[in-house]
């Protein structure tokens, strides 16, 4: 219960409510436990003496402790409710909060389907006993220490008698929570694997069709899909096992509480009402430890999916931004890169990068070209601090990017990640969602630079029309367009494409690179950009070329410096475009 306990602290803002809940529930319990006490009256002072008015009069009070009673517990159940939803809201807000401050390596670390799982099911199992504790949690000690009290003041034999059965149960509680807990932490791990399958089919069905997959991914589904299956069969035996136990118990309070006062009434101890109250008393007192134990499941996965939100929101980002942390100031776009290394484990064994050093100027084009895995895209990731390094530094205008704002930092670097990232809704949404006060001729502008105008015109409403989710309406080249062009209409100082053009064709790129010059050097301001590129042609008018091999600067030089000095450069030019050829692959003029 610790990790549900912990949680509640989200429930602060709704305490109001929660306290009003609780006082009718109090409110309600009161007025359930006079119902066998004026039961015992109508016996002993109305039926055995023959008075009709003690009868009518003791009904006529049953009743109205009975509405009493309903109308209390329907303003404990409205207010119990309106509680537990604004704990859920404000849980789900505070866990996307906390996601959106993780970097890349916190995400690395979390996956999709499991962050779906926390973000629903573990809620809803959080949210359902939030509910139930301002509810049947709370009413069902209230409702036993109440009926307790009661019955000792009826009988106190019979009192003595139900304390036998206390140990049994606690001891059944104890012991059927513990298993119930691990169990559903299971649970809730294989209903991670079930989303992290499904997201994963549905993302890729595209794929899946493609490669005439569906009957592999239905059985990877189905595997999936039958562990969470027996994990939820071993807790419903647990359940199974566990309620007729408490039934039986119950059950032979009640005769033992029959035997018992039969035997008082005919020895002249106890009257018939006694009896009769006792053993309303003594079920009301049994019967709040039977509904504990058909709560124990939903307890148990609460805990257990609380334990698991806990996990993320206790989480920490590994970038954060230094107290005190710098604000960029009219930045002019200088960066540069010493003695950097850079790992994705936590040891920092096996670096990605090695000691990379260079230096950008305000305004130069920077391409980056290396096989796959030579650390590319982990080295641009660096400028913006999606991950920090692990030795040396990137300074931007002279300053470790560690010790600026992250939010003044990125709000100057526009970026084209290697997967174009669109979301549903309108295409003018989607190019604006970096700077969403652009007006339409800024839009215009960065949409021509980024050769999507064409394309955008063709669409049955231009820019309003709208796009699936992920853009999944649209082909990869004109996702890739889009997605330029958001970067470029935040006007950056520095402009970071990571292959953000491998899905458009040659002629099209050459036409965007002319038109990103034409728009920068219309600009007000100089655009640093790093490309990040497979196709030499892209890369071919560059001010500077990084090849990267292992994670080290292999060469660095202009194209021609690099065509003439080093190796790897002109193995990857003779690769793509052959010995005398042009980037559209016709022989050159001499």
């Amino acid at each position: 219960m610790r990790s549900i306990l912990r949680l509640f602290r989200f429930l602060r803002p709704y305490r109001g409510q929660a306290i009003v809940a609780l006082i009718l529930l109090f409110g309600m319990v009161g007025a359930d436990l006079l119902i066998p006490r004026l039961t015992q009256r109508i016996i002993d002072e109305g039926i055995a003496k023959g008075d009709l008015q003690v009868i009518w009069g003791t009904a006529l009070v049953m009743l109205g402790a009975a509405l009493v009673s309903a109308m209390f517990a329907i303003g404990n159940n409205f207010l119990s409710v309106r509680a537990a939803q604004g704990f859920a809201a404000d849980v789900r807000s505070a866990l996307v909060r906390k996601v959106q401050g993780f970097s890349f390596a916190n995400l690395d670390e979390l996956r999709t389907g499991n962050l779906i799982t926390r973000s629903t099911s573990d809620i809803q199992f959080t949210q359902m006993i939030v509910m139930m504790a301002l509810r049947i949690l709370t009413r069902a000690p209230i409702w036993m220490i109440g009926a307790v009290a009661m019955l000792v003041a009826t009988s106190r034999q019979l009192a003595l008698m139900m304390l036998a059965f206390v140990p049994v149960v606690v001891i059944l509680i104890a012991v059927f929570g513990t298993r119930a807990r691990r169990l559903y932490l299971w649970v809730q791990r294989k209903l991670d694997r079930l989303n992290t399958v499904l997201q994963e089919n549905l993302a890729g069905v595209r794929v899946v069709k493609a490669f005439v997959r569906e009957e592999h991914e239905i059985e990877r589904f189905g595997v999936a899909n039958v562990e969470l299956m027996n994990k939820n069969i071993q807790v419903m035996r647990l359940v199974a096992i566990l309620i007729p136990t408490m039934i039986l118990i119950l059950n032979l309070g009640v005769a033992g509480a029959v035997w018992f006062g039969g035997t008082a009434t005919l020895a002249g101890g106890l009257t018939v009402g006694k009896v009769v109250a006792s053993i309303n008393y003594l079920m009301f007192a049994l019967f709040p430890l039977m509904m504990l134990a058909a709560m124990l499941a939903p307890i148990a996965a609460a805990d257990a999916s609380a334990s698991r939100i806990l996990e993320v929101l206790d989480e920490e980002p590994k970038v954060k931004e230094k107290p005190g942390a710098r604000k960029l100031t009219e930045p002019k776009g200088r960066i540069a890169f010493e003695k950097v290394y850079f790992s994705y484990s936590e040891d920092h064994t096996e670096p990605v990068l090695s000691g990379v050093s260079f230096v950008v100027e305000p305004g130069e084009t920077v391409a980056i070209l290396g096989a796959t895995g030579s650390g590319k895209s982990t080295l641009i990731h660096l400028i913006p601090r999606f991950y920090d390094v692990t030795g040396g530094r990137v300074t931007l205008d002279g300053v470790d990017v560690r010790d600026l704002q992250l939010h003044s930092l990125r709000g100057q670097i526009g970026i084209a990640l290697q997967e174009a990232v669109l979301f549903g809704g309108m295409i003018r949404d989607n190019i604006r969602y970096g700077r969403a006060d652009a007006t339409d001729e800024e839009l215009a502008a960065a949409a021509e630079a980024a050769q999507a105008t064409e394309f955008i015109a063709a669409l049955p409403d231009g820019y309003d029309t709208v796009i699936g989710q992920r853009g999944a309406t649209l082909s990869g080249g004109q996702r890739q367009r889009l997605a330029i062009a958001r970067a470029l209409l935040v006007k950056p100082k520095v402009l970071i494409l990571d292959d953000s053009t491998s899905a458009v064709d040659i002629e099209t790129e050459v036409r965007l690179q002319d038109a990103l010059d034409r728009l920068i050097a219309e600009s007000a301001h100089t655009t640093t950009r790093f490309i990040v590129a497979q196709r030499i042609s892209t890369v071919l008018l560059a001010d500077k070329i990084l090849v990267l091999d292992k994670g080290q600067i292999a060469a660095m030089g202009t194209h021609e410096e690099l065509l003439a000095t080093s190796p790897i450069y002109q193995d990857i030019y003779r690769s793509q475009l052959g010995e005398g050829r042009s980037i559209f692959g016709e022989a050159a003029d001499d």
